[in-house]
């Protein structure tokens, strides 16, 4: 894919534009999903492109000294100043524009990190997302995640089916179930330097992660 996608996202309705970034900003900032942001967002470098850096959330894991440039696109017009104003507060000049992982507005080949957390469970179409970031990963470059999704446990993902229909209409439509790892290497990425597992202190459908670095 050498072009920039023309994919036209879905309306969002009065609890997407005005709740959602509520309910992310806190609970995309519990202190172990923190703790697992601070694995993985120090491992950015070069010229670095954010998916879904609303609220500025891992601008405090980024490592300035191996940031040549700074980079992020987010769907909530409620949350671009949030990370606007987190990025300028530890110094990064920031180029953060509104818009999908389905459609990601800049060029092919303009990045050597792409970093995306916990962002994947909520986009309309997975497999269009990963054909954006590869398009616009430079080549030796590499894409940083961390993301909730399937368990590994039947049990659990009995749960997960059963609260995932309500939970997409709360949570801005994050799923439960998607897969995560098997979904980049389906994309043709090598998976790496990562692991996987529950978080601690959180009910299981909803702690199941796995973090690592995807090249091409």
């Amino acid at each position: 894919m050498t072009q920039q996608s023309e994919w036209q996202p879905r309306p969002a309705g009065w609890w997407e534009r005005v709740m959602v970034p509520k309910l992310i900003g806190c609970a995309c900032a519990q202190p172990q999903i923190m703790k697992a942001r601070s694995r993985i967002v120090p491992k950015a470098e070069g010229d670095v492109l954010e998916l879904g850096c609303g609220g500025g959330i891992n601008m405090a894991f980024y490592d300035p000294a191996r940031l040549k440039s700074f980079s992020g696109v987010d769907p909530s017009a409620g949350l671009l100043d949030r990370s606007r104003e987190a990025a300028q507060a530890i110094g990064i000049e920031a180029d953060i524009r509104g818009g999908v992982g389905e459609a990601i507005p800049f060029a092919s080949e303009s990045f050597d990190t792409v970093l995306c957390t916990f962002t994947l469970c909520s986009v309309d179409d997975q497999k269009q997302v990963l054909a954006e970031m590869r398009r616009v990963l430079r080549p030796g470059g590499k894409i940083l995640f961390l993301e909730h999704g399937s368990a590994p446990d039947e049990d659990v993902r009995k749960w997960q089916r059963r609260i995932e229909p309500i939970w997409k209409r709360i949570g801005g439509n994050c799923h439960l179930t998607r897969p995560i790892t098997s979904a980049y290497e389906a994309a043709g990425f090598k998976v790496g330097g990562g692991d996987k597992g529950y978080m601690p202190k959180s009910p299981r459908p909803f702690s199941w992660i796995e973090w690592g670095e995807a090249r091409i």
